[in-house]
């Protein structure tokens, strides 16, 4: 059970005062440090996550058993990808990694359904959550289709910067390689070109974006 109180603190103005009873009632809260798998591919979803704080990188495997970035989770967010598991009880087709430590609400998936006919914020919420994780999955097919190798890496430090709230990226390049589904020599060379633009900087262990 989770004091309804804490929940305020995120959802007063989302959800109605009965659907945080039940998120209340049921709900399980679990924290989450750096690099935690939250939610592995292939596993059977029996609960959602709702995000609290911190955030969460989705990850999709390609056939050559490298790795792919495709979009992030923070607060307030959800995983539509997971919901769509959650709604034909299916296991996971992606992999959820923590970028940050956080807390995040796991809903137990036989609710799903009953809550869309039941709440009206709980459906727009689900719908909203779709949108968003669509518009963002065709940002990253546009940056995949119409972008450079290092048009990418620039927009993969963009947002992981802005997802960390932070102009520095605690990456190594072999981590960014493998998040970008390329080698880590060409991230070392697209990052020393982008140092030599005066985008980023790269003192010992770190990126700093300028």
């Amino acid at each position: 059970m989770i004091e309804k109180s804490y929940l305020q603190k995120y959802f007063h103005s989302l959800f109605e005062d009965a659907l945080l009873d039940e998120i209340s009632a049921i709900g399980q809260l679990r924290p989450f440090t750096e690099h935690d798998i939250l939610i592995d591919l292939d596993q059977i979803i029996t609960h959602m996550p709702l995000l609290l704080n911190g955030a969460i990188r989705i990850m999709r495997d390609d056939e050559n058993d490298g790795e792919l970035l495709l979009y992030y989770l923070e607060k307030g967010d959800t995983c539509a990808m997971t919901m769509t598991c959650c709604l034909g009880t299916k296991n996971s087709k992606i992999r959820a990694i923590a970028e940050t430590s956080g807390e995040m609400i796991m809903l137990p998936v036989q609710y799903m359904d009953e809550w869309l006919t039941k709440y009206p914020t709980w459906r727009s919420f689900v719908f909203n959550s779709y949108q968003d994780r669509l518009d963002e999955m065709v940002r990253a097919i546009d940056n995949l289709a119409f972008n450079d190798s290092k048009g990418r890496l620039k927009n993969y430090l963009i947002e992981a910067s802005s997802v960390n709230k932070s102009r520095v990226v605690n990456k190594t390049h072999s981590e960014i390689a493998y998040e970008l589904n390329t080698s880590r020599v060409v991230v070392s060379r697209l990052l020393k070109a982008l140092e030599n633009e005066g985008f980023l900087e790269q003192p010992r262990n770190h990126i700093f974006i300028n």
